[in-house]
């Protein structure tokens, strides 16, 4: 008997959100279950349609004094011990859930809104994972933007979606806010 035969793979050695948010900038990443996992930079039009819903959000949301809006990758708690901290696009919290402006670390409340752009390497099962724990937490909506469809998928649970090709509308919080889905993938 040789010692492959006898070797014991030890189980990955798990991590935590604080002891994360002490490493040096590592990339882009999330952490799963208390795992790193790596992900690859954002191509240009994902970057382009991040800032764009981040920016109209942003000015709605700044015009009519209603709270929030995070923008690149921010961290929001999804799971704890061991610790799931996803990284959305873009997010949007009420005053009346955070009525001071998070200003460390992870999200450690729960956003109205996420909304998450489809990548070309993105797998569904990693999408629908993550759209699952988003309204476990007490998200509202998810917006599901796809490039490839020029089409927003709005969900208001896991299951329950409505895509959306012409105008979305905001709803709750965000009521009275439209994104127009042409202009958005309008080819300049």
């Amino acid at each position: 008997m040789n010692d492959m035969d006898t070797a014991v793979l030890a189980p990955p050695q798990l991590i935590t959100a604080d002891k994360l948010l002490q490493m040096p900038d590592i990339g882009r990443y999330e952490l799963v279950r208390g795992e790193i996992i790596t992900m690859s930079p954002t191509n240009v039009d994902h970057a382009y349609l991040e800032n764009e819903i981040g920016r109209l959000l942003g000015n709605f949301v700044s015009k009519h004094k209603l709270g929030w809006v995070f923008v690149g990758e921010v961290g929001i708690f999804t799971e704890r011990s061991p610790d799931t901290v996803r990284g959305a696009d873009v997010s949007f919290i009420s005053r009346q859930r955070a009525p001071q402006r998070p200003r460390k670390g992870f999200l450690q409340i729960a956003p109205e809104l996420v909304v998450e752009i489809v990548s070309p390497n993105d797998l569904w099962t990693d999408l629908n994972e993550n759209i699952e724990e988003y309204f476990a937490l007490g998200v509202n909506w998810v917006w599901v933007v796809e490039p490839r469809r020029k089409a927003v998928r709005v969900y208001h649970g896991p299951t329950a979606v409505t895509i959306i090709t012409d105008t979305l509308h905001g709803e709750g919080a965000l009521a009275g806010f439209t994104l127009s889905i042409p202009d958005l993938f309008a080819e300049e």
